[in-house]
């Protein structure tokens, strides 16, 4: 429960993603998003606040409590309907996707020699939803807040590039609106950038891709199983399989995740009601990662090194063309 040695972090969490949200509402067309805004406020601010203690429970509450709250209110953006909808082109290119996204971490982190974690937040962000799944990874492994904060600054960095320079590399492939939704759909990471980048081809893709994007956020909820299982494993390698306690590394905030699929997918909640919890979902997470920043500085983002963010870059491109040529290749064998 929250207690009153909480309140200060708790409520410079809430100001800096109210401030954050400021922002972004004058940026134009949502530039960096309110959670990435969130995440830098935070930044700036750590070398003031870690001057004192005082902040200290709270930030670590709201980095902890409140993002699982925002994770489990993400659910509300995403219902089962929509997975079948997504079709059989989709959830088959998902695995080529996936297997790209993790195996290529896996050889980054052999060739650059990053850890493990970080690799993994690099994989995820690729794989899945960009900063939310970093952020929902990055507890369940114990990650470190600078290469929390590390991985989604490259998915941010990224997802700039792929909403200017993709709709006109799909003008010039030539793809069509359902080769384009299902590239952009699988390829670029936050859900915003994939529906700006969506839409700015045409709005038949638009469609598609945000439907195939949402479709990926449901995948979180195994691979965070997987990583909670794996990580127990490093933490205590003496111990077998069997030995592992699963009701003790199990992250029961997912189940929550999927409870609210299930009622989003009964179509009983009006239309008002969903924009609202998705709207606290999202701040939520603005002010989860407003703590993460606060106990975050730019120096120690610096100190993890360029090698990381290069292998960030190498397992996006190398989702984005077994996405693009996967998909052809689904389309022509499976249509």
């Amino acid at each position: 429960m929250v207690s009153k040695k909480h309140m200060p972090g708790l409520f410079l969490a809430f100001g800096i993603a109210v401030v954050a949200y400021v922002i972004n509402a004058i940026l134009p067309s949502a530039l960096l998003g309110a959670t990435l805004i969130a995440l830098l406020l935070g930044m700036l601010l750590n070398p003031i606040v870690m001057r004192t203690d005082s902040y200290d429970s709270g930030m670590k509450w709201t980095s902890k409590y409140v993002l699982r709250a925002g994770i489990i209110l993400a659910g509300i953006t995403l219902s089962f309907s929509q997975v079948i909808e997504a079709g059989k082109y989709a959830l088959v290119l998902m695995v080529f996707t996936l297997a790209t996204a993790f195996g290529v971490g896996y050889l980054c982190k052999k060739v650059f020699k990053i850890n493990w974690k970080l690799a993994s937040l690099l994989s995820i962000s690729t794989a899945i939803c960009g900063g939310t799944a970093v952020a929902t990874l990055g507890p369940t492994i114990h990650a470190k807040n600078r290469d929390i904060a590390y991985a989604i600054s490259a998915t941010f960095l990224f997802d700039m590039i792929t909403v200017i320079a993709f709709p006109w590399i799909g003008q010039w492939l030539g793809l069509s609106d359902t080769s384009y939704g299902l590239w952009i759909g699988t390829a670029v990471n936050d859900t915003s950038s994939v529906v700006a980048a969506g839409y700015a081809f045409s709005d038949a893709a638009g469609v598609l891709a945000t439907i195939v994007k949402l479709t990926r956020t449901l995948f979180i909820v195994p691979l965070v199983l997987i990583f909670s299982w794996i990580y127990a494993k490093k933490e205590t390698p003496s111990q077998s399989a069997e030995k592992v306690n699963i009701k003790n590394i199990f992250p029961w905030f997912i189940l929550g995740f999927l409870v609210v699929v299930g009622i989003q997918s009964t179509g009983v909640l009006p239309e008002t009601t969903v924009d609202i919890v998705a709207f606290l979902s999202k701040f939520f997470l603005s002010m989860a990662l407003a703590a993460i920043g606060l106990k975050t500085s730019f120096k120690e983002i610096a100190g993890v090194g360029i090698k990381p963010m290069v292998a960030g870059v190498v397992i996006d491109v190398s989702v984005v063309f077994v996405s693009l040529f996967a998909q052809a290749a689904i389309l022509k064998y499976m249509g």
